[in-house]
C-alpha cells in the first residue's frame, strides 16, 4: 500500500462528501449531513475559500483508479488570546483503511501547514466516547479541554 497525501482538489469533493456520510454514521448522526454538493464545493473552491483540506489516497494502478481513503479538513479561526489557529473539523480514514497509519500521516500533513502557515497551534473537538481517536491524539500530546461546553444555534437562510 502506497498512500499518498496531497492537498483536496474540487474533483474530489464527492468522495469526500461519502467520507463525512461515513463519519456521520460512526458518530450516529447519518441525519445530520445537509450541506448540497454544490456548497460544499463552492465553499471549498469558489472564490472564496473557507475550507481546505489533504486528501490520503492509494494512486491509480492499472484499470483502478486512485482512492481516496482519508481526509483531514480545516479552516483558520481567530483567538484573541492566541491569534490565528487551525481548526481541524474533521479527519477521517474510511473503516477498511485505519489502522495502517493514514490518520499519522494526515495530521502530520496538518501539523506541516500550520508550522508553514505560522499559526498559533490546532484545535478541534472529539467526542467523549470516540476511545479511538482519543487514543490516537494523546500520542500527540493533546490537551482535552473539559471545562468548555459546545454551543451552536441555526441559522434559517430561506434556501
Amino acid at each position: 500500500m502506497s498512500i499518498t497525501i496531497r492537498p483536496a482538489i474540487r474533483e474530489d469533493c464527492p468522495r469526500l462528501l461519502e467520507l463525512i456520510r461515513e463519519l456521520a454514521v460512526y458518530e450516529k448522526a447519518p441525519d445530520e449531513v445537509t450541506v448540497t454538493p454544490g456548497h460544499f464545493a463552492a465553499s471549498g473552491f469558489g472564490p472564496s475559500p473557507v475550507w481546505w483540506a489533504f486528501v490520503a489516497a492509494e494512486p491509480a494502478s492499472g484499470d483502478q483508479p486512485e482512492f481516496i481513503a482519508g481526509f483531514a479538513l480545516y479552516y483558520i479561526r481567530y483567538s484573541t488570546w492566541k491569534g490565528q489557529r487551525m481548526y481541524l473539523e474533521d479527519i477521517i480514514v474510511t473503516e477498511s483503511m485505519r489502522g495502517k497509519g493514514i490518520g499519522h500521516l494526515l495530521f502530520e500533513a496538518l501539523i506541516t501547514e500550520a508550522k508553514e502557515k505560522k499559526l498559533a497551534g490546532i484545535s478541534w473537538q472529539v467526542l467523549d466516547w470516540n476511545e479511538p481517536a482519543i487514543r490516537f491524539y494523546k500520542k500527540y500530546q493533546a490537551r482535552f479541554e473539559g471545562e468548555w461546553v459546545n454551543c451552536s444555534i441555526g441559522i434559517d437562510t430561506g434556501s
